[in-house]
């Protein structure tokens, strides 16, 4: 493919002409073909070529056909005649439709230039659609569902490369697209693909344009979402999501609601590099914002009930098909070992595949388990995308919305969670919520999720790691117990939804963090590199909050206490991301017990905190961060250790070091005020005092350039013998 774009950039007409020869040719061989399908892998091919063709030769060029260079006129010409060809086509098998389809969105970049040929191509995709048949659901022989859908997200590949050329039939799209649902020849989920691409083309042309498109789709759906009936009749009790499943109609309805909000957010408001549209510094509010008040309740009580079907009280009144959709299914598995199918290819649009899940609007055929269970993670998908995405623009999430009600929807049954669950949540919820939430909105958001997600999340994890590196199993909730203990796949997974868990909290410890989120914290710059900080400039932790997401987490003690406990065990969690992520975290926080007064805090970093961290620098896993960990050990000695005994005690109960050696290194300390030389000080102490037994520092040993703090040959009674058992421990001595 790069020698197709290499050539394209300096000779497009020669690109185009070989590219056009080539495709006459399949076009030719599959109508002689007795069986064109069979013909079609080679059709398929070629279609990723045509796109490069087409988006190198228009690239970076926005002049319409009258202003471009003659290359690309003369390449305009050529594709003229691809297009003429394709649209003499009548295909209309399944598979020769959608390669068609993706045929016609390979030339959107043509279109962007070629403004006249947009009305063809669009009609040319209605037919196509149109005379597939409507499927309720596909077969090994007619994958017209499939296909449909695909000729469907063709439209959003053209709305996002033709640009503006689509504006002027943007009404009669409107007016086929109600023609057909009126007819009942438009799936919901083909609906909102259309609705989709029609969000794009708008974004083409501004927040007004866009504002109006989206009070055409969503207005629609807001009367029946709004509707208290439904939500009485299936929300109300923990057993109403039973009756919900009895009615499958409208369960599917909800569902292709859920997923269009979705699409809605992720295709409105500002487009990149697009000079119709206003900055995000303008004062436009965002066109979703409007929205978000009748979108979102209903939402939180569907997710509220959807959360609760996983707590013991409420599984074990389920039927028995709900109750097995609640477990993971094959799929989910497979990928947890590695087993999944191929990615989507770069540049395709990425949508739900919702063949398997459609239904019609008339009738109620029986669910089974694995269409509950494609429902409740349909729901969940997509519902926890509205919510994040609805944090992103601007303030209206936050004063439209009750945090205890965001709460209650979404933590309340926390401890009921699986892991997979609890570290999507984080991520496409918490994470964005935080992020987001306006700094004099933290009180009244923040602790309410923080304080029970931190709580239940370090029971669970202690427990799950203590397991795993004990017993060999994290034993996490995951593994339904119709699952094969003695399984070696089943190991595998518990132990990858642990890590995958692990490392999503630390992630969001590390946001938590952020600089833009602690612009009230000093930096380790600001510090110095010495312990010269006055005591009379020293700070409550009160006079942080304010501006520093980690004061306010501090304190609040309920928050903080499991918090503070995560990142001091994620150190021995033989994770090497999760401990890059948590030593940004744990940077902050020392950063703040330097900065303050406040002598918990200052004991927890100079003793518990440096302590975690030493025996941290002992696991190999740790190698990547060891840079980190040994520059927060700097940090605390250097500020810390004139102000609490801690850290000059943990170091003197290491193994291998006298006192000459700690007087050594503080002297070497105090004749440079270079960070790197000062952090190669500390490294150096640390291999001296453990006898080279940190695994994570001997793993990417170094020359040592610094010479300041050397072994000294010592008599064997001033070194306790380590024993081969021991071999492995670091051997502190607690401190009491």
């Amino acid at each position: 493919m790069e020698l197709i774009r290499f050539i394209t950039s300096h000779k497009p007409i020669v690109a185009a002409a070989r590219i056009s020869d080539r495709i006459d040719t399949i076009i030719t061989s599959l109508s002689r073909a007795a069986v064109p399908s069979q013909e079609l892998p080679i059709m398929e091919s070629m279609q990723p070529a045509l796109e490069l063709v087409v988006s190198t030769t228009f690239e970076g060029s926005t002049d319409p056909v009258g202003g471009s260079s003659e290359n690309q006129l003369a390449a305009c010409k050529i594709f003229e005649g691809i297009l003429h060809q394709l649209l003499s086509l009548k295909w209309t098998e399944p598979a020769l439709a959608q390669v068609l389809g993706h045929y016609l969105h390979a030339l959107g970049p043509y279109l962007k230039h070629v403004p006249d040929a947009a009305g063809v191509v669009i009609n040319k995709l209605f037919e196509l659609l149109t005379l597939l048949p409507i499927t309720l659901k596909d077969t090994p022989a007619n994958h017209a569902r499939h296909a449909r859908l695909q000729i469907c997200t063709s439209f959003i590949h053209i709305a996002k490369t033709a640009d503006k050329s689509l504006l002027p039939h943007m009404k009669g799209i409107a007016d086929t697209m109600a023609y057909l649902q009126s007819e009942g020849r438009l799936l919901r989920a083909e609906h909102n693909l259309l609705g989709e691409a029609f969000l794009v083309m708008a974004s083409s042309a501004g927040i007004q344009q866009q504002q109006e498109v989206l009070a055409w789709l969503l207005e629609p759906l807001s009367k029946q979402w709004t509707l208290i009936e439904w939500q009485n009749a299936y929300l109300s009790d923990p057993i109403g999501l039973v009756r919900l499943c009895s009615d499958t109609s409208f369960m599917w309805s909800l569902f292709h609601t859920v997923t269009f909000f979705e699409r809605a957010l992720k295709r409105s408001g500002i487009r990149k590099n697009n000079p119709n549209v206003p900055s995000t510094n303008s004062m436009h509010p965002h066109p979703m914002a409007s929205h978000l008040s009748w979108m979102l309740p209903p939402l939180l009580r569907l997710l509220r009930a959807v959360h609760a079907l996983w707590s013991q009280s409420v599984t074990q009144a389920l039927p028995g098909e709900l109750k097995a959709a609640l477990s993971m299914s094959n799929v989910e598995q497979a990928s947890l070992l590695g087993e999944g199918s191929s990615k989507v290819s770069k540049g395709s649009v990425a949508f739900k595949d919702e063949s398997q899940i459609d239904i019609s609007t008339a009738g109620h055929c029986a669910l089974n388990e694995n269409d509950i269970r494609n429902w409740l993670k349909g729901i969940r998908d997509s519902g926890y995308n509205v919510l994040g995405l609805s944090t992103t623009i601007g303030d209206s999430f936050f004063k439209c919305l009750e945090s205890h009600v965001v709460a209650l929807a979404l933590v309340e049954n926390i401890q009921s969670m699986e892991f997979r669950h609890i570290k999507q949540l984080i991520h496409q919820v918490l994470t964005p919520l935080i992020k987001h939430c306006p700094s004099d909105l933290w009180e009244a958001w923040i602790e309410k999720f923080l304080h029970p997600l931190f709580l239940h999340c370090q029971k669970a994890l202690s427990c799950s790691w203590s397991n795993l590196l004990h017993e060999g199993r994290a034993q996490v909730p995951d593994i339904s117990a119709n699952l094969s203990k003695t399984d070696l796949k089943v190991e595998v997974m518990e132990e990858k939804l642990l890590r995958d868990l692990s490392r999503e909290l630390c992630s969001l410890l590390s946001v938590l963090a952020s600089p833009g989120l602690n612009s009230g914290l000093p930096s380790a710059e600001q510090i110095g590199h010495t312990s010269n900080i006055e005591k009379s400039s020293l700070k409550d932790v009160d006079a942080f909050v304010p501006n520093s997401l980690i004061a306010f987490l501090l304190k609040h003690r309920g928050s903080a206490m499991p918090a503070l406990q995560i990142s001091i065990e994620a150190f021995s969690w033989t994770d090497g991301e999760a401990v890059t992520k948590v030593a940004s975290f744990c940077g902050s926080v020392v950063l703040l017990a330097i900065s303050t007064n406040n002598l918990e805090l200052q004991e927890f970093v100079a003793k518990d905190l440096f302590y975690a961290i030493i025996q941290g620098l002992s696991l190999e896993s740790n190698a990547f961060a060891s840079a980190d960990l040994v520059g927060l050990c700097r940090e605390i000695f250097v500020h810390l250790a004139g102000r609490d005994p801690a850290p000059r005690q943990l170091l003197l109960s290491l193994p291998c070091i006298a006192p000459p050696d700690l007087l050594a290194f503080e002297e070497a300390l105090a004749k440079t005020a270079s960070l790197k030389e000062q952090k190669q000080h500390m490294r150096s102490l640390l291999l001296l005092a453990t006898g080279n037994k940190l695994k994570a520092l001997a793993a990417q040993k170094s020359t040592n350039v610094i010479t300041n703090v050397t072994a000294r040959s010592r008599n064997p009674g001033s070194t306790p013998e380590v024993s081969a058992e021991e071999d492995d421990l670091l051997g502190l001595v607690a401190i009491t």
